[in-house]
This record gives C-alpha cells, structure tokens and sequence, in this order.
C-alpha cells in the first residue's frame, strides 16, 4: 500500500470515529437533557433487571463522556468494545422483537443497531493493542 493511500484510509477511519461518536453524544445527551434517565431506568427495572437507574446513568454517561474520548481516538479500544456491548444487548432487549427494520418495513426494528454495533467492532478491531513482535 503505497503512502497516499494509507493517509486516506487513516483520516477515513477519523471521519467514520467522529461520525459514530457524534451519533453516540446526541443519543446521551437527549436521554439527560429530556430527563429520560430516571425512564430508562424505570423501564428497566421493569423488564427484570436490578439497578435500573444506576444501569440508565451508567448508559448514558458512557454516552456523554466517551463520545468526546473516542472522537480524539483516546481510549478507543475500550470504548468501542464497550458500546458495542450496551448497544448489542439493546439490541436484544429493544429491538429485536420489532423485527430487521427501523422505518418502512417495518418500525423500531435493528438494522441501525446492527450498523453501530459492526461500526464499533471494526474501529475496535483497527485500534487493538497490537503484541510487540518475539525475537
């Protein structure tokens, strides 16, 4: 791969971190800003699991605090695996029983969850702690 293109598909990974991060930010501070917290707390205490509210703040301060990490490329191993995590299991417990599709087709469904969820696990994988070589 000569130098040209290894400096477009570097600021290309760039752009698709700061888009995902900017997607990321505006989901947190809408849920903080409505005061949907204390709901999406509520409701998942309501489906079963134990701490909802700490779970929701937990949530959306991931959301809040690491898209501005992950847009400078700090931490973003871990912050990616970490989102791919919270979103994958909305995934499951959101949209899933909505069926693939979030509007036509459907509603609610999973495809936008599946393109964050595969965006995160490619950056993750690009950023990986690489081992030193053994000699």
């Amino acid at each position: 791969m000569d130098q040209e293109q290894s400096l477009r598909d570097s600021r290309s990974i760039v752009a698709w971190r700061v888009v995902l991060a900017a997607l990321i930010a505006v989901h947190g501070w809408y849920r903080f800003a409505s005061g949907g917290v204390p709901l999406f707390g509520v409701w998942l205490d309501a489906q079963g699991w134990p701490f909802g509210f700490a779970i929701a703040a937990a949530v959306t301060a991931l959301e809040i605090l690491g898209a501005p990490l992950l847009a400078l490329g700090r931490a973003q191993f871990a912050l990616c695996l970490a989102y791919a995590a919270v979103y994958s299991v909305g995934l499951v417990i959101v949209h899933w029983p909505y069926g693939w599709f979030v509007v036509g087709a459907g509603r609610n469904g999973m495809e936008y969850s599946v393109l964050l969820i595969a965006s995160f696990l490619i950056l993750a994988w690009q950023s990986r702690p690489r081992r030193a070589p053994v000699s």
